[in-house]
C-alpha cells in the first residue's frame, strides 16, 4: 500500500470560500442557473465533484463574480460534492476527496433511484433533474499527480469530435469509465450515440498546483465561447493558452480493477508513461503480477487510492 509520503504534494491553491454561493436560484443549494429567455442550449460547468479538486470551484466562483450571462439559451454553475469540498483540511488533503463513496460513481437511474444512501447519493438525487436537462456539460477535475492535463471524451465519436472543438489540452482520453460505476460525464444521454448531448471532462493537472486552477478558468470560458453561450470578445480576456496545434487521442481498452488489499506498483508512475514491451510487469495486486496488455501501452491515470474495487490504471493506446 502506498505511504502517506506517496500523496504528498504541496497545497499551493486556497479553496475558495462558497457560502456566499449556496442560496443558489434553482431550489438546489450551490446551483445558480441563467436563462436569456432566448433559443439554445442548456449549457452547465460543474466543480467540486471530488471535494479535494479545488480548481474546478475556483473557475466557477470566478464565472459567478465575473457576473456571465448566456446570450442563448442557458447557463447552470453548479458546486456538486459541497460536503466533501467543506471538509477540506490544508492538514490532511486527499481526505476530502468524498464523504462517503465517489460522487462520480453514481450516474444511473438504477443507482440515482435506488434504496442506497449516502452522503453522495443524496447530494446526486438533489442535482440530478437538473442534470437531466443539460445538453453540453464540461465536468472541471484535477489529478492526484503532476502530469499532463488531459480531457476525457468518453467512448464515442461525438465526445471525439467534441474535444476536438474544444481544443484543448494536447492530450484526449477516450474510455468507458470505471467498473465502480458511471460517472456523470457518462450520464443518459451523454453516452449515447443517438443523442445530441455530449460531455467533457478536463482533468486540469495536478489537484493544488496554481496551473490547475488557472487552466480550468481558461477552460471553463472557452467552453462557453465555443458553444456561442458568451461572445468570443467576452471571453478573449481570459484565454492564456491556445488550442492545441495537433491534440493526441489515447484510446483506453480498460481500466485494472483492484482485487486485494496488498496492490502496488513496482514505480511511482504519474501517468501518460509509455510502456514498450507487452507483458511488463508494472504491478503486484497481492501476489499476483499486474502486466500491459500490449506494446507501447499508455499508463492513463494510475491511482494511489489502492483498495479493492477501485481502479488502479487504465491501459490504452496512441491513435
Amino acid at each position: 500500500m502506498p505511504t502517506q509520503d506517496d500523496l504528498s504534494y504541496p497545497v499551493s491553491l486556497k479553496p475558495p470560500d462558497i457560502s456566499a454561493y449556496r442560496t443558489g436560484n434553482t431550489g438546489v443549494e450551490y446551483v445558480h442557473q441563467f436563462d436569456s429567455g432566448k433559443p439554445g442550449p442548456h449549457v452547465m460547468i460543474s466543480a467540486v465533484v471530488h471535494g479535494n479538486e479545488l480548481c474546478g470551484a475556483i473557475a466557477v466562483e470566478h464565472l459567478l463574480k465575473n457576473e456571465v450571462r448566456p446570450l442563448k439559451g442557458k447557463l447552470t454553475l453548479a458546486f456538486m460534492n459541497v460536503a466533501a469540498f467543506l471538509s477540506f483540511d490544508l492538514e490532511n488533503p486527499t481526505f476530502s476527496r468524498f464523504i462517503d463513496e465517489d460522487f462520480n460513481r453514481l450516474w444511473t437511474k438504477d443507482v440515482l433511484g435506488g434504496n442506497r444512501d449516502s452522503v453522495e447519493l443524496r447530494r446526486a438525487r438533489e442535482v440530478h433533474p437538473i442534470v437531466d436537462t443539460v445538453d453540453f456539460l464540461l465536468d472541471i477535475h484535477s489529478m492526484q499527480t503532476t502530469t499532463l492535463p488531459l480531457i476525457v471524451a468518453g467512448p464515442l465519436a461525438k465526445g471525439r469530435e467534441f474535444a476536438r472543438q474544444f481544443g484543448i489540452p494536447k492530450m484526449v482520453v477516450t474510455d468507458s469509465g470505471h467498473k465502480a460505476g458511471r460517472r456523470m460525464r457518462d450520464y443518459e444521454g451523454f453516452s449515447a450515440s443517438e443523442s445530441s448531448k455530449n460531455a467533457l471532462l478536463i482533468e486540469c493537472g495536478q489537484h493544488w498546483e496554481v496551473s490547475s486552477s488557472e487552466l480550468a478558468i481558461i477552460a471553463a470560458w472557452r467552453f462557453l465561447s465555443m458553444l456561442g453561450v458568451i461572445s468570443e470578445e467576452t471571453a478573449a480576456p481570459h484565454f492564456r493558452v491556445k488550442p492545441a496545434d495537433q491534440q493526441k487521442f489515447v484510446e483506453v481498452s480498460g481500466p485494472y480493477t483492484i482485487l486485494t488489499n496488498s496492490f502496488r506498483f513496482v514505480e511511482k508512475y504519474v501517468g501518460l508513461e509509455v510502456i514498450q514491451s507487452a507483458g511488463t510487469i508494472i504491478g503486484y495486486d497481492g501476489e499476483e503480477a499486474l502486466k500491459t496488455p500490449y506494446d507501447n501501452c499508455v499508463l492513463i491515470m494510475p491511482s494511489r487510492r489502492q483498495l479493492p474495487g477501485d481502479t488502479a490504471v487504465r491501459f490504452g493506446k496512441f491513435l
